[in-house]
């Protein structure tokens, strides 16, 4: 098959396709999906969550188990919402020693029912320096919310969060409006500080905080010694309630950069497996239908062998006995999944090896290897593009629920290594279900993506079916 007739193949094969709805839109859910594997590093909210998702570190200014952004659209209270916010001025003034304070100054406007969880803040500095983060509320009283001092500092980043260094000057603008007799059973571990530094300033807000909305300041202030010490950047991160498109897991990981992520192994793992499994499985059935014989009744016993080994039980054994790999699961998903198109195949090159034309490629001196490849092999693996594509939602949910069970590969991102989280962080029973619908329902639609694409291809190269 030259250029010429492929391309005539392939134009009334699209010609074909395009009256097949089902067809079109399993292509276009499929380019869509491809779209997002080329542009992930554009997609990510966080890039390295590929590389970074069992490292908790990376996700420690996250809020965990925080719905996604757009819940604030439905009727309930609205959440704060996690961000990160760049500083709107900064200033440097000399103090007293020579010392110089440089400050940033932070603005955030709230206006939700719900407070942020935290306030954190991220520095990176050089030398010896002593910081404070001060919070100037809208009924212009400020709270203290953190203040340390670091040492021998060399372009490292210091982490301040206000729940942690905030606590005792939150509990002690609490007492100063709140009513003595129920300050004096309280103590600060009682206390969430954002819910005071966010509330109205006055007497049961504790108990029943109201928010104080409107545009709050935050200012950063690090002092040091001019010449020697340096500070390169500051910025506060918001830790709000509600968080990204997709919301976040128990160990605050973003479920949305987890999805996109795990994205191009769906796809790798169910086009890489299909494809190769499908091409083994034609040619096996075009060479034992060729050679038929002792050689046909050979393989065929291979195959009935091969076809009846349960391949689930075969990875939960080896993936208890050797640590899994993603390659090591794809090539045994390989060596007991090329049966799927044998008999097809294998019958459909019995009737082409009795064809005319093959007697006479033989007649001609034509070896085994050019009739094999060259005369019967053209005509039957375009029939089995239609078994690739059915066969790839299997794949996707075979990886999917061997890693449901904890046996995939532990360092990638995969779908059903989502689900298999939330299976261990009960998020069923905690009420996360943002957690558990987005992979399962990308998995599902993923499946029925290759399977309106398959069906639509089984339509067109099999004539007969158009009648059904």
């Amino acid at each position: 098959m030259n250029l010429k007739d492929l391309a005539y193949w392939f134009n009334d094969f699209w010609t074909e396709f395009r009256r097949e709805k089902s067809g079109l839109i399993g292509l276009a859910i499929l380019a869509t999906a491809v779209l997002v594997v080329v542009f992930e590093p554009l997609i990510l909210p966080f890039k390295g969550a590929a590389a970074s998702w069992r490292n908790i570190n990376y996700w420690e200014d996250n809020s965990p188990n925080a719905p996604p952004v757009w819940t604030n659209l439905l009727p309930g209270k609205d959440s704060a919402v996690t961000g990160t916010i760049k500083p709107a001025r900064v200033s440097e003034a000399t103090i007293e020693g020579g010392a110089v304070a440089t400050t940033w100054e932070f603005e955030y406007v709230y206006q939700y029912d719900l407070p942020p969880l935290d306030l954190i803040m991220h520095l990176r500095a050089t030398g010896n320096l002593t910081f404070q983060m001060t919070l100037q509320r809208p009924d212009g009283k400020s709270i203290l919310l953190s203040q340390a001092s670091e040492h021998g500092l060399a372009n490292g980043t210091i982490r301040m969060a206000a729940t942690a260094y905030g606590r005792d000057a939150c509990f002690a603008f609490l007492k100063q409006y709140e009513n003595a007799d129920r300050v004096g059973i309280l103590t600060s571990s009682d206390m969430k500080v954002t819910d005071i530094a966010f509330a109205e300033a006055k007497e049961g807000m504790f108990d029943n905080p109201v928010a104080q909305k409107g545009k709050y300041r935050i200012l950063v202030t690090a002092i040091g010694n001019a010449g020697t010490d340096k500070v390169e950047s500051c910025e506060i991160i918001v830790a709000g309630r509600v968080s990204g498109l997709l919301g976040t897991d128990n160990l605050k990981r973003d479920l949305f950069s987890g999805i996109v992520a795990g994205l191009k192994w769906a796809l790798l793992i169910g086009l890489f497996v299909s494809f190769v499994s499908v091409i083994i499985g034609v040619m096996y059935g075009i060479i034992a239908a060729y050679f038929g014989g002792m050689i046909d009744k050979t393989m065929m016993f291979i195959y009935y062998i091969v076809n009846s080994i349960p391949v689930l039980p075969i990875l939960i054994v080896f993936s208890a006995v050797f640590k899994p790999s993603l390659m090591t699961i794809i090539w045994i998903m390989i060596i007991f999944s090329w049966t799927g198109s044998v008999m097809t195949v294998r019958s459909m090159a019995l009737q082409i090896k009795e064809e005319t034309y093959i007697e006479a490629a033989r007649a001609l001196g034509s070896g085994h290897a050019r009739i094999i490849f060259k005369h019967m092999a053209p005509l039957l693996i375009p029939y089995s593009f239609a078994s690739m594509a059915l066969s790839v939602p299997g794949f996707i949910v075979f990886e999917s629920s061997l890693s449901l069970l904890g046996l995939g590969d532990p360092t990638i991102v995969t779908w059903g290594a989502i689900l298999h989280d939330a299976m261990l962080g009960n998020a069923m029973l905690n009420g996360v279900w943002w957690w558990i619908i987005p992979p399962g329902l990308l998995i599902a639609i993923m499946g029925m993506t290759f399977a309106f694409l398959g069906f639509a291809m089984d339509k067109i190269l099999h004539p007969k079916l158009r009648t059904r």
